[in-house]
C-alpha cells in the first residue's frame, strides 16, 4: 500500500488522502465515550501504525471530550511534531459563559492558546472553525484569523458545516482584505449522506476550497456490521450515538449496503473498504478522516487506499446511493436542458 497525497484546495498543504480522527483519544461523555477512549499510550502506537502507513495528518477539536482528544493527541506526538500535521476545530461551547462559544476575536484568540497548550506545541497546521456562528460579524472573525497566522501560531484556516452561502459570503471578505482564505471544509458526506453534492461540492470546485470529510461510514452504519436481516449489533456505538447522526432510511441503507455486499464479494476487499474508496473517487475530496477504536479497525481501513474500484462499480454505487436532491437541485436530474448547463463536476 502506497499513501496518495493531495493538494489541500488552493493551498500548498500537501495532505494524506487518508487522514486520522482523534475523536477516540480520551473519550468520555455520551458521544464521545462511545466513540473510544484511547489513553496515550494507545494512542501513540495508532500514530505509530498511521505514519508507518503514510498518514500525516491527525484531526481533533477543543470540543472532543472537553480538550482530553487534544491532550492524548499531543502526548502521542511528543517527539516527533515537525513528522506530522495538526488539524483542530474551535466554535462550539465549551462552558456555560458568555465568551465560552462561538469565534469572537476574544473566543478564538483564547481558544487558540489553549489548543496549543493542550497540544503542547507552537502552532496548528490547520485551524477549522466548528460551525457557523452567525453572531460574529465576518471582518472580524477573518480579520482575527489573519492575525493569528501572521503570529505564526495557525499555518492554515478552513472550516466545518458550514452553509454554502456563508462559506462564500467568508471567501469574498477573505478576498476583499487580502485575508487568509478557507483552504478546506470539513463535511459529513458518505454513500448514505450525500447532501454535500447539491451546493458545498460545485462550490468548492469553483473556489478551490477541499473536502475534509468526517464520518465516511455513515456514523458507523457501512462498517459491514448492519444487514437487512440483522439489527445493530450489540456493543454498536449506534445505540448511544444514532440521536447524534443525520438521519437515514432503513430502505436505502440497506441498499447500498446490498450494492456494498455484491461488490465486495466481485473484489475480495471489506464493506468499508469498498465505501472509503468511493469517497476518494468524488470530486473536491482531499483527504478522508478516518477513526479507529483499536489497531485491528484502523489496518481494516488503511486498505482503502492502493486501488480503485472500477468505472463501473462506482456507477453502480452512484445509483444504488442516489437520492432526488432538493429544489433548486431536483430538475439537473430531470431536465437534459438543465444538465447542459450543469455539466458533471470531474
Amino acid at each position: 500500500m502506497q499513501m496518495e497525497y493531495r493538494q489541500l484546495g488552493a493551498s500548498g498543504l500537501r495532505v494524506p488522502a487518508l487522514s486520522f480522527g482523534t475523536g477516540t483519544f480520551g473519550g468520555s461523555g455520551p458521544l464521545f465515550g462511545a466513540w473510544g477512549s484511547s489513553d496515550a499510550q494507545e494512542a501513540r502506537r495508532l500514530v505509530d501504525i498511521c505514519l508507518d502507513a503514510g498518514i500525516t495528518l491527525f484531526d481533533t477539536a477543543d470540543v472532543y471530550s472537553n480538550g482530553a482528544s487534544e491532550e492524548v493527541l499531543g502526548a502521542a506526538i511528543k517527539g516527533r511534531r515537525d513528522a506530522v500535521m495538526i488539524s483542530t476545530k474551535t466554535g462550539l461551547p465549551m462552558g456555560d459563559g458568555p465568551n465560552d462559544w462561538g469565534v469572537s476575536r476574544n473566543r478564538l484568540i483564547r481558544a487558540v492558546e489553549a489548543a496549543l497548550r493542550r497540544l503542547g506545541t507552537d502552532h496548528i497546521d490547520l485551524l477549522q472553525l466548528h460551525a457557523f456562528d452567525t453572531s460574529t460579524p465576518a471582518e472580524e472573525l477573518l480579520a482575527t484569523l489573519d492575525q493569528l497566522v501572521r503570529a505564526g501560531k495557525v499555518r492554515h484556516v478552513g472550516v466545518s458545516n458550514y452553509p454554502g452561502w456563508q462559506l462564500m459570503k467568508a471567501l469574498g471578505t477573505a478576498d476583499r482584505h487580502g485575508w487568509p482564505r478557507f483552504v478546506a471544509h470539513q463535511v459529513y458526506y458518505s454513500l448514505i449522506g450525500r447532501a454535500y453534492e447539491a451546493d458545498l461540492m460545485p462550490l468548492a470546485s469553483d473556489q478551490a476550497v477541499g473536502a475534509m470529510v468526517w464520518s465516511p461510514l455513515g456514523w458507523g452504519r457501512l462498517t459491514g456490521k448492519v444487514r437487512r436481516s440483522s439489527p445493530i449489533p450489540a456493543g454498536s456505538r449506534l445505540h448511544q450515538t444514532a440521536a447524534f447522526a443525520p438521519p437515514v432510511a432503513d430502505e436505502h441503507l440497506y441498499r447500498v449496503i446490498d450494492m456494498l455486499d455484491e461488490i465486495a464479494a466481485e473484489t475480495g476487499r471489506t464493506v468499508p473498504q469498498i465505501a472509503l474508496n468511493w469517497l476518494l473517487q468524488r470530486p473536491t475530496v482531499s483527504s478522508v478522516i478516518i477513526g479507529a477504536r483499536n489497531e485491528e479497525q484502523l489496518r481494516q481501513n488503511l486498505g482503502a487506499v492502493g486501488w480503485s474500484l472500477t468505472v463501473e462499480q462506482i456507477a453502480q454505487l452512484d445509483q444504488a446511493s442516489h437520492v432526488m436532491p432538493a429544489y433548486p437541485h431536483t430538475p439537473y436530474h430531470q431536465q437534459e436542458g438543465f444538465a447542459r448547463l450543469n455539466p458533471p463536476l470531474v
